[in-house]
């Protein structure tokens, strides 16, 4: 039985090692040929490198240069230089170049093209010469190689590097006459070549995805500060409407007393009117309840009145004890609000005087608050601070607050700095439903 599961075991590692024999040259047909590379990144993208411009200007030059140094090589001295050296140069070269956009070809046209400048330049070189890279065939192919490694995985360019190393390899087996065979010192240049072009490669992917997990970050954490307000200003309309269902409830209960010998009709539908009032306000509490904050100090002012426009003498004598010049005027008749309306406008007033504090050391700040017949306006402007803000981390909810107030009833909220360097508030709130 041992015996058997040692055959079975041996079988499948055989069977293993056909399949990815099988599937290599799917593998590196693929890695050498069709799979794409990655796209260069657009200028100011994330990971775009800055110097690319600088660099494609340096490569050219370089590249030429190296073309001019390689011209001797194929030709035996003191000859005059024929065309196909001349022709094989410049393709090496552009070559070169032309890794800047298509590296994987580039790649393999520079292996082909340095294959063939081997054959030719080898019957001609002295014994001297490096063999079978001369110095300019090195600083072509490990350029080659090191494009490629920016753009593509670094298994690919592992095997882009086995595969040279290869060809010089094989090119160093055939050969007339005894040379000053360099292979090990190409082998080095290559292969650092690619390790750096490697290196950079991940430093750029690294970057790259910073950049974009940090957008996410602030994304999420902008999208999470949203619902962290609307949260709030749930649980505080919750208070607003279950108040006004209780109200309902009692008076439905109350009113038969307060008729002498009421009809059995009345008693009916005044009774179904607190039925239905104790429903709402019960499925009212049991969906909107679950947003409180569990929380100490939830908890101690979660039976507390929800404030009023009448509040704000008592709001504004706290920042004027906390060190805030504040002076505050009402325009207009006043009169009954809704409660959201009046609720949104006291908020609006506490978070813009809590930037004040906060953002505006040694500010005056005025606080107008408008009655119209159709809305209310909230006003809240601060001069210049006097001191520099101190910076606190996190995202605020200020601003943030103050919009979803104005929004959720319907209303326009702008905000912006004044020209001596202060800063300005502005809340319509409309006193009727929007359509």
């Amino acid at each position: 039985m041992p015996k058997l599961k040692a055959m079975q075991g041996e079988a499948g590692a055989w069977g293993r090692i056909v399949t990815a024999l099988r599937a290599l040259p799917r593998l590196l047909r693929e890695d050498l040929w069709t799979a794409p590379v990655d796209p260069v990144p657009p200028m100011g993208a994330p990971g775009a490198p800055v110097w690319r411009p600088a660099f494609g200007m340096l490569l050219a030059l370089g590249a030429t240069m190296v073309a001019v140094w390689h011209v001797p090589d194929l030709v035996p001295r003191g000859a005059a230089v024929p065309e196909y050296a001349v022709l094989l140069v410049v393709s090496q070269t552009l070559a070169l170049l032309a890794g800047m956009w298509w590296p994987l070809y580039a790649w393999w046209a520079s292996l082909v093209l340095t294959a063939v400048s081997v054959r030719v330049a080898e019957p001609v070189m002295a014994f001297g010469d490096q063999f079978p890279w001369t110095g300019p065939e090195m600083a072509l192919q490990s350029g080659a190689l090191f494009l490629l490694a920016l753009r593509v995985h670094p298994r690919r360019a592992a095997i882009a590097l086995a595969l040279s190393l290869l060809t010089g390899l094989v090119s160093s087996a055939f050969t007339t006459r005894a040379h000053n065979y360099s292979l090990d010192v190409g082998a080095l240049v290559v292969i650092t070549a690619v390790v750096i072009g490697t290196a950079l490669r991940a430093l750029r992917v690294a970057r790259t995805q910073l950049v974009v997990q940090s957008g996410l970050t602030a994304e999420e954490r902008s999208r999470r500060t949203l619902l962290e307000e609307r949260n709030r200003i749930a649980r505080e309309l919750h208070d607003v409407v279950a108040h006004h269902m209780s109200v309902i409830s009692i008076q439905a209960q109350v009113a038969p007393h307060l008729v002498e010998q009421p009809s059995e009709e009345l008693r009916e539908n005044l009774a179904g009117i607190r039925e239905n009032a104790v429903e709402a306000l019960a499925e009212l509490r049991r969906v909107l309840g679950v947003l409180r904050s569990e929380d100490a100090a939830a908890d101690g002012v979660r039976h507390a009145p929800q404030p009023t426009l009448d509040s704000l003498g008592e709001l504004i004598d706290t920042v004027r004890h906390a060190g805030i010049d504040v002076v505050a005027e009402t325009t207009g008749r006043p009169r009954p609000l809704p409660p959201g309306v009046e609720l949104s406008a006291y908020r609006i007033v506490q978070e813009a005087l809590s930037n004040v504090m906060r953002h505006a050391p040694g500010a005056r700040a005025r606080v107008e608050v408008g009655h119209h017949s159709t809305a209310v306006t909230v006003r809240v402007v601060n001069t210049a601070p006097q001191t520099p803000a101190a910076r606190t981390g996190g995202v605020g909810h200020g601003l943030l607050g103050m919009s979803e107030r104005t929004a959720m009833l319907g209303g326009e909220f702008a905000h912006g700095r004044t020209p001596g360097g202060g800063y300005e508030i502005l809340a319509t709130l409309p006193l009727e439903d929007p359509a």
